[in-house]
């Protein structure tokens, strides 16, 4: 197994997308880089680096992006250019010149920064040379964008315009597996892979291909900074072995009889589905969710959150955003924190879909 990650597996498949998901400074970022590099230097091909928000690698960070590169600029290009210099939003293969005791940096980018909260700024600019798109830590467990997705599609329309020679590698850590990304691109198992596992996509009669790898871990014995994440506590086996990252999640606090239930409601995100009940507790009211494994009894009358659009009384989006009395009382509760799960998984379903309507813009609590 080699030391760090490759590109070579998932590029012999040959797709318009490359989702790469992996543990933590295995050498995903560094090899789509190198690609970039190599791209440039053979073949005058330019890239594009996409992360969130331009403060991702604006600045030291743009600097520190390439910064292990320096040792291949110097070997690819025989000492011609010995580092990558960042400045004004992309990325230039660059020296220091002792005479004038400056960075003297190429002519052309080899890469250009990208931003999904500013792509309204790209959109009439062209970029011919572009056939790299390399969007960086595109999952997150902090609150993605409002309609990321169609601002990420936005942004490969900026580029890619009227061609079809360019490949597009999305990279993540295992920070988030119920992530908006794999519901819009009906990548629908993305959860369950196995590490070491690639899947392949496709969509009807069109030629999109879509690839997946779980990477492996670099090294079956682990690595030497492990002995420092080696605490007895789950979320940290992303770090150590590219785990799912899950956070611990309060559980049911006591047992109760249905007659303690005062009422229902369901929670529908990302495809799945969660029977929230309001209990009346020994020691006060809270909302236990767990997952509904059978079909609703009423559909057309039972109170519904999900992030999609409904003409449907009963379905509401926000769940932070109380309209009718028993909304409110939900939204109090969740702000007393009084809200427990059957387990972790369904805890992070929860905790996505409280994200997502942070997102919405209308966070009356704080959850």
């Amino acid at each position: 197994m080699g030391k760090f990650y490759s590109l070579e597996p998932i590029l012999k498949h040959n797709c318009q997308y490359n989702m790469i998901i992996g543990e933590r400074s295995n050498g995903k970022t560094y090899a789509c880089i190198e690609r970039a590099l190599r791209k440039y230097l053979e073949h005058g091909e330019q890239s594009a680096y996409l992360r969130r928000y331009r403060e991702d690698f604006r600045g030291k960070r743009g600097d520190a992006l390439c910064a292990g590169h320096a040792e291949l600029i110097s070997r690819l290009t025989n000492g011609e250019w010995t580092q990558a210099s960042y400045y004004a939003g992309k990325w230039y293969l660059a020296r220091f010149d002792p005479d004038i005791n400056k960075i003297v940096r190429d002519e052309e980018p080899f890469m250009f920064g990208f931003a999904l909260s500013e792509m309204e700024h790209d959109k009439s600019t062209s970029y011919p040379n572009i056939t790299t798109i390399i969007f960086d830590e595109f999952l997150t467990r902090r609150i993605y964008l409002t309609d990321e997705f169609v601002l990420f599609m936005n942004v490969l329309s900026t580029i890619i315009r009227h061609r079809d020679n360019v490949t597009i590698f999305m990279l993540a850590n295992t920070v988030n597996k119920y992530a908006p990304y794999f519901k819009e691109m009906g990548l629908g198992h993305v959860a369950e892979m196995k590490p070491g596992k690639i899947d392949i996509y496709s969509y009807g009669d069109s030629k999109l291909r879509v690839a997946v790898e779980r990477c492996k871990p670099n090294s079956r014995k682990g690595k030497k900074s492990d002995v420092y994440f080696a605490f007895d506590n789950p979320s940290l086996q992303m770090i150590t072995g590219g785990a799912w990252e899950i956070d611990i999640y309060p559980h049911l606090p006591e047992k109760y009889k249905k007659s303690q239930i005062l009422y229902i409601f369901f929670i529908y995100f990302n495809d799945c589905l969660l029977q929230c009940e309001i209990v009346d507790g020994t020691k006060g009211v809270f909302i236990y969710i767990h997952t509904k494994t059978t079909p609703f009894k009423d559909e057309d009358t039972d109170l519904i959150y999900t992030e999609e659009y409904s003409q449907k009384i009963n379905h509401r989006r926000n769940i932070l955003h109380p309209m009718l009395d028993i909304e409110k009382r939900i939204a109090n509760i969740i702000k007393s924190e009084k809200v427990f799960f059957q387990d972790n998984e369904v805890g992070e379903i929860y905790r996505n879909y409280i994200l997502t309507c942070r997102a919405m813009g209308r966070d009356v609590s704080r959850v």
